[in-house]
């Protein structure tokens, strides 16, 4: 279940008689409405307020006439957010624009979806990556602008933990692996093994993700998410993370967030974490937990050679409030200067190419260079690119009823089967 208690599945009705009343297209909307632009997005603290702040400064350094109200709307992986801007669009009261995942989560906005191809072909086409520029098209024209790709398959580790339990995360190869070094750190300090949050639904969503590809590898992560079969590996998913939730994980962890999780890191109660490169944004936003000395990274095991793909952009509704400042801010979202002023802070990656991360720090040229790198570029489960967005609900639902304690790796892998291939 959401954490606001409504579905996508709710918002997709909502989608659908809002595109009944012709909520499309942006040549549709230039009439009418302010000056003012409204931007809602989901950065309220750890790693995105400092980065939505710094996006901010350097778009009113850039364009200081424009008006601008920027409002951060809390809530775990965006569902809060998402709920706002379903309510806002549903009752003919869209913002100018607002932060989300494009991919298969463009699909719930239907018929409300403003068109950017012009601002995608006035020198984005040709700076973006390839994946960022196919992920932000929806029926035939550009929709979203990219800010930042962020990778999943991350295991991250506080220093000084893993050496008092005499762990070497660089040699931990293989869930299993993962495992027994789980096991030491249990036995040898007084620290929680691994940090979890599991106050909303996606972040577990996300871990039996991260463990699917671990395990069964790339072929079947993807035959799973294309619904074109794989259970044995999702059963065996199952049974790897509940061993880890069962086992290894902090005692409070049902009414934990993301942010008080990765604080664990930070602050020395847990040795290890498994969440998007996020997770540095907050460590690099942390005075005195500095990369290699306090903190580090590995691939999660089992996906070295992969990179996990996530894409934060900005959406623009089509029946829009300020059109010609909206525009202006969606040109600006795809520039090098507003790429440099969000990554470095938020712990993602600039989806341009030319763009100079001499301030990014180690740890980002790091995961630039593996992006590059990388063999595969599987799509995330729980972020919208994997699945279309009912089907992520219903994924969440599943991890809700029967995978969170109780967990039932039985029922749990065929529910997740028959979502993904109904």
């Amino acid at each position: 279940m959401n954490d606001t208690g409504i579905s996508r599945r709710t918002y997709l009705k909502g989608a659908a008689g809002a595109g009944a009343a012709g909520l499309t297209g942006f040549a549709g909307c230039m009439g009418g409405g302010s000056n003012e632009l409204e931007v809602l997005h989901g950065w309220t603290g750890g790693d995105g307020a400092q980065a939505e702040e710094a996006l901010v400064e350097a778009f009113q350094e850039e364009h200081p006439d424009v008006e601008t109200n920027f409002s951060p709307i809390g809530g775990g992986g965006n569902q809060n957010l998402d709920t706002v801007v379903a309510n806002r669009l549903n009752s003919g009261d869209p913002p100018s624009a607002f932060a989300g995942w494009p991919g298969n989560n463009l699909t719930q906005y239907d018929g409300v979806l403003g068109d950017v191809t012009d601002v995608w072909e006035n020198g984005l086409v040709d700076s973006h990556v390839q994946e960022a520029a196919d992920l932000c098209q929806y029926d035939g024209e550009y929709r979203a602008v990219p800010i930042g790709s962020h990778r999943l398959n991350c295991l991250f580790y506080n220093v000084e933990v893993v050496e008092a339990a005499g762990v070497d995360p660089s040699s931990i190869d293989s869930a299993d692996a993962l495992l027994d070094a789980l096991e030491t750190v249990a036995s040898e300090t007084d620290a929680t093994p691994m940090a979890q949050a599991m106050q909303g639904a996606w972040t577990t969503l996300q871990l039996v993700g991260v463990v699917l590809l671990s395990t069964g590898g790339y072929d079947a992560y993807m035959s799973f998410i294309n619904g074109e079969g794989g259970e044995d590996a999702v059963r065996t998913a199952f049974e790897t993370t509940a061993e880890i939730l069962e086992n290894h994980i902090n005692d409070d962890a049902s009414s934990t967030d993301l942010t008080a999780a990765n604080e664990k890191i930070i602050n020395g109660e847990a040795a290890f974490i498994h969440q998007g490169n996020w997770a540095a944004g907050a460590y690099r936003n942390s005075d005195g937990f500095d990369y290699d000395e306090h903190w580090g990274h590995v691939p999660f095991p089992g996906t070295e050679g992969t990179y996990t793909l996530h894409i934060d952009s900005f959406i623009m509704p089509g029946d829009n409030p300020s059109p010609e400042s909206t525009k202006t801010f969606m040109e600006f979202v795809g520039t090098e200067k507003a790429q440099v002023a969000f990554n470095q802070y938020k712990g993602s990656i600039p989806t341009r190419t030319d763009v100079d991360t001499s301030e990014f720090g180690p740890y980002l040229e790091e995961t630039i260079e593996d992006f590059e790198n990388a063999e595969q570029k599987p799509p995330t489960l729980a972020h919208g690119l994997a699945v279309e967005p009912e089907q992520m609900s219903d994924l969440e639902n599943v991890i809700s009823s029967q995978f969170s304690g109780p967990y039932d790796v039985d029922a749990a892998t065929e529910e997740f089967m028959s979502t993904v291939q109904g």
